[in-house]
């Protein structure tokens, strides 16, 4: 009874002292700079508190309850409140409720009913206690304070209260209806790992309570704040990524700012305002407000949603970057695609909407998450849901995987996690990725974030990884899948952290051979010391001989011959072990070929070897023998293949199979056996365990590139060398090899000089080393200056060609023919005597060797270089000789020479129909420049093909010139389908054609293309 009295008397008094009622001013307060950021878009919640203050001002109280997540505003209401209170003549008593303040029952409640007198010590309990902690004497003293004035009562964070007090609260909202009292409260309304407690009015009836939810500030509400704080003239780029770092958070943003004001001072004397680059790491934002924030923001949401956060910022940042998200348009393979992120240390996720059976990667990431933590699956879920919601997270394109928003943001998250709670993780990680049946990849992208066993800071038992298996057999797992696929790079990480471990010596060497070659293959000098290592590391005497000769090959293909030989030498004597010391001669032997005088050396001592002791040489080193006399020109075809074959069939150590099948593919290669040389490549590549630093290993790659030459097949030759040619570390001027020179015959040859001149304009003969491989790209220059029409500087390399040639005893034309090329430049130069004296020569040893690929060759230059009757006779031979071998890129300039001298012998009738067959034959095979000089001789006969060009730029119709022209530059498949009005299909059908007829696969290769065929006339 005494209470409802309470209640009138309340009322009566607020009647006799209402103060004139004043709208709530709702315009954002003068708060400078970023502070305002927790009013932006805030117009709804002012309105809502200019109403429910109107009503109390009127006699009829009610709750306001802001629900918002951590830092998006809630306390810059409550300012605005109390102040426009004040303003209306309300008394304001206020409260704040904390973690940190005492727990006692009621502590909130008595803070806030004793608070009138000094309202910013809102933390501290009273000294002394006015009343009682009962809450019916709390309640009388609030109606007294009602009394007395319109009354404002303010609590921030409900949340953080003591339960009694937030009883009380909610018990005295039930009241407030017919009272001057507006009760305004915030609470946090965030979606955590944790399940939080009941919210403040879950239980109160509608008409009691009036609740608002504050979103987060919409991107255009960031951009102003950004640049009222960096200055109109912010660059997009800032602009952007401080939208994405502060996430429509006004606490971050404005803390963000402050922090990038600090460092990049607006305003400068040079008026140049913000840096071009926006920090992405943490530790460029000096000051640390930013990182402040965001621990804060952590630290509100739980134990559990802060754990759940690291782990998922731990695991992308310590992922590479994902590349090639979008889809490539009309390429014929499909575009490889990763996980959250793609590589190491993620499953092997692929993009794409999950769907058919599909596994979807980001539910999956989702799960793998709350299984590494430990919480909730559900709960991850909607923790990752409501975080995306909010514009801390968002989905990675193709993936779904969910991501931080910005760097800065992932930094930030991370920032103080200790060192050791970020590599159990991983620990763990690793662990749950291998019990999920997951790549070795996956596994060992966490052990690569792990410190080794026994090491200072550890923090799994040695030799575990989680606990499961060993550490180095998932690192050299992974090493060995990363290879495979062609990820050298990611191999050797894998390869660096297994020697971090503990290994037994002869394990450990084996890891140094593996890193060594893989370092080797793409840095060339890196890779010696970890051959080094690992020959200094093996005691057995087949270990020895296996780790020398892959030092001694790395050392000879760096231009070190002479070192290599030394190391061969270091191993000393080895009468004990027959086989072995036959595998270093055979070793010696490759090696050699990187320099003259060492090749003749060596092959002199194997020659005197062979004659003192017969039964000694195996046959891969008689093998090698027979490819020295043929390259000397002292045998011919058939006996040399005939003495291969035998050798094949003779009985041979494993150690020694790998050299007797490279160089008995290399001579059959030589002898047109191109099916047997075929065989043996293949037989050497897949049957045997060849590392690249094997000696042989490149010897089989270059006859079976020799092999397709022969045959005309320069689009497979092009596909071939596109990724094997130079490595990173390689100087350009050194960057000669054989697959070098085949792609740029082949560039040549279907009309693409222009690019083939890019790709060796930077080379230096001079500072080559002086191998054979550089005679090889000698000639391969200079028949690419005869396609452009400078036949003198062609002449040049053909005979520099020659003379290095010759100084290997290399007189034979089977490896290159460099004098029927330079007889040929001589006959455009007009020096016809010269030119026949190196016709004849070749001749000589063309009919030596026998070969119908080197005798048309060779009659077919003489021909020309002979003319008259006797020319003709010749170049007829050539063209009898070379139809139905099967050799047509011999045969198809051997039908043009032989059809220009009937023309010129008056017959053109005669010669016509050999052009056409000319040109048939090099559309065929896709060689332009053939190709071009069969249509130039058909007109100089009075005539041309009957059907059009099918190959080449020049083949390409109007329309398929104008779409590629378009795709060339960058246009999608849309976008030109927009541009020239056509279906999308006919673009697509056109883009196709277009990469048939150039012999591309890609789009990107369509520019350089092009650009060849504008800078010179590709027939």
């Amino acid at each position: 009874m005494a209470y409802h009295e309470t209640d009138h008397e309340i009322g009566v008094t607020v009647g006799s002292i209402r103060p004139r009622r004043h709208p709530l001013d709702s315009a954002t307060p003068s708060i400078p700079g970023p502070g305002s950021a927790g009013l932006l878009e805030r117009d709804g919640a002012l309105e809502l508190l200019a109403a429910e203050t109107d009503r109390a001002l009127n006699g009829s109280g009610r709750l306001v309850l802001f629900r918002a997540p951590t830092g998006t505003g809630r306390s810059a209401l409550l300012e605005v409140a109390a102040e426009q209170g004040a303003k209306l003549g309300m008394q304001v008593l206020r409260a704040h409720a904390s973690a940190d303040c005492p727990g006692a029952p009621l502590a909130l409640v008595q803070r806030l009913l004793d608070a009138e007198s000094d309202p910013g010590d809102l933390h501290s309990a009273p000294q002394t206690p006015k009343l009682s902690s009962h809450s019916s004497r709390l309640w009388r003293l609030l109606c007294e304070h009602a009394a007395a004035s319109p009354l404002l009562i303010t609590v921030e964070d409900v949340h953080l209260a003591d339960q009694a007090s937030r009883n009380w609260l909610t018990e005295a909202a039930r009241r407030l209806t017919g009272m001057p009292v507006l009760m305004v409260v915030t609470e946090r309304g965030q979606y955590d790992i944790t399940p939080p407690r009941a919210g403040l009015a879950y239980s109160l009836p509608p008409d009691t309570v009036r609740m608002h939810a504050l979103a987060p500030l919409s991107r255009s509400a960031a951009a102003e704040l950004v640049r009222g704080a960096l200055g109109p003239d912010t660059s997009d780029a800032w602009l952007d990524g401080c939208v994405r770092a502060g996430a429509g958070n006004p606490l971050l943003l404005r803390s963000l700012l402050d922090d990038l004001r600090a460092v990049f001072p607006y305003g400068a004397s040079d008026g140049s305002g913000p840096k071009p680059r926006l920090p992405e790491r943490c530790a460029e934002l000096y000051p640390g407000a930013f990182v402040a924030a965001v621990s804060w923001w952590l630290k509100s949401t739980g134990d559990e949603s802060t754990l759940v956060a690291r782990a998922m910022a731990e695991l992308e940042s310590s992922a590479p970057e994902q590349r090639d998200e979008g889809r490539q348009e009309d390429s014929e393979q499909p575009v490889g695609g990763g996980g959250f992120p793609d590589g190491a240390g993620t499953s092997d996720l692929r993009p794409g909407a999950a769907g058919h059976g599909e596994p979807d990667p980001g539910l999956d990431f989702v799960d793998f998450l709350a299984e590494l933590t430990g919480a909730d699956p559900d709960r991850v879920a909607g923790w990752v849901a409501a975080m995306i919601r909010l514009g801390l997270l968002h989905r990675a394109p193709g993936t779904g995987v969910p991501r931080f928003a910005h760097p800065l943001l992932r930094g930030a998250v991370l920032d103080g996690w200790p060192h050791s709670h970020r590599q159990s993780l991983h620990h763990r990680a690793a662990e749950l990725r291998r019990r999920r049946g997951d790549g070795a990849e996956a596994v060992a992208g966490h052990l690569l974030r792990t410190s080794p066993a026994g090491a200072a800071g550890g923090t799994e038992p040695p030799g575990a990884a989680g606990g499961g298996a060993p550490v180095d057999r998932a690192l050299l797992d992974a090493a060995a899948e990363a290879s495979r696929a062609g990820r050298t790079d990611a191999a050797a990480l894998y390869l660096r952290r297994a020697l971090d471990e503990p290994l037994p010596r002869e394990r450990r060497s084996a890891v140094l051979t593996e890193l060594g070659e893989l370092e080797f293959t793409t840095q060339r000098t890196g890779g010696i010391p970890r051959l080094a290592e690992a020959l200094r590391l093996q005691e057995q005497p087949r270990g020895r001989v296996l780790a020398a000769v892959n030092l001694g090959n790395a050392l000879a293909n760096q231009g070190r011959p002479h070192a290599a030989l030394d190391v061969l030498r270091d191993l000393g004597p080895l009468d004990a072990e027959p086989v072995l010391a036959r595998t270093v001669q055979t070793a010696s032997a490759f090696f050699s070929d990187h320099d003259p005088e060492i090749r003749r050396a060596v092959h002199t001592r194997l020659r005197e070897r062979a004659e003192q002791s017969p039964d000694w040489i195996s046959p891969a080193l008689r093998a090698l023998l027979i490819r020295y006399r043929a390259a000397a020109g002292a045998l011919s075809a058939a006996s040399a293949v005939e003495q291969i074959r035998q050798l094949l069939a003779a009985p041979e150590d494993p150690l020694l199979v790998p050299y007797l099948l490279a160089t008995a593919a290399a001579v059959a290669q030589w002898a047109d056996a191109s099916d047997d040389a075929e065989r043996l490549v293949r037989a050497g590549l897949t049957e045997h365990w060849l590392t690249p630093l094997h000696p042989v290993h490149r010897s089989l790659l270059d006859s079976r590139a020799d092999t397709a030459a022969a045959r005309g097949q320069y689009q497979w030759l092009l596909e071939e060398t596109a990724d094997k040619l130079r490595t990173p570390a390689d100087a350009a001027r050194t960057g000669v090899s054989n697959l070098l020179a085949h792609r740029v015959i082949a560039l040549a040859e279907r009309g693409r000089a222009a690019e083939a001149e890019r790709l060796i304009a930077d080379i230096d003969v001079e500072e080559a080393n002086d191998s054979g491989e550089l005679n090889r790209f000698l000639y391969a220059r200079g028949v690419l200056r005869v396609s452009v029409g400078d036949p003198a500087g062609a002449l040049a390399d053909f005979r520099e060609c020659g003379r290095r040639q010759l100084g290997r005893e290399v007189e034979s034309l089977v490896i290159t023919p460099w004098r029927s090329a330079a007889a040929e430049c001589l006959l455009l130069l007009g020096e016809a005597p010269q030119a026949l004296a190196l016709a004849e020569e070749d001749s000589r040893y063309a009919a030596a060797w026998g070969t119908p690929r080197v005798r048309g060759r060779a009659l077919r230059v003489l021909g020309a270089a002979t003319g008259g009757r006797r020319g003709l006779e010749l170049t007829a031979e050539a063209v009898g000789i070379l139809r139905g071998t099967s050799l047509d890129i011999e045969l198809i300039p051997a039908l043009v020479t032989h059809g220009l001298q009937l023309t010129a012998a008056g017959q053109p009738r005669r010669a016509r129909p050999l052009l056409r067959e000319a040109a048939t034959a090099a559309e065929r095979l896709g060689a332009i420049r053939l190709s071009g000089s069969a249509e130039r001789a058909l007109r100089a006969s009075g005539s041309r093909r009957w059907n059009t060009s099918l190959t080449g730029p020049g083949s390409l119709t109007a329309g398929e010139r104008r779409i590629a022209a378009l795709a060339a530059d960058g246009r999608t498949n849309a976008e030109i389908s927009e541009l020239l009005h056509l279906a999308l299909r006919t673009v697509e059908t056109h883009l196709t054609s277009t990469y048939r007829k150039l012999g591309i696969r890609r789009r990107v290769d369509l520019r350089a293309v092009l650009s060849s065929s504008d800078a010179e006339d590709p027939v």
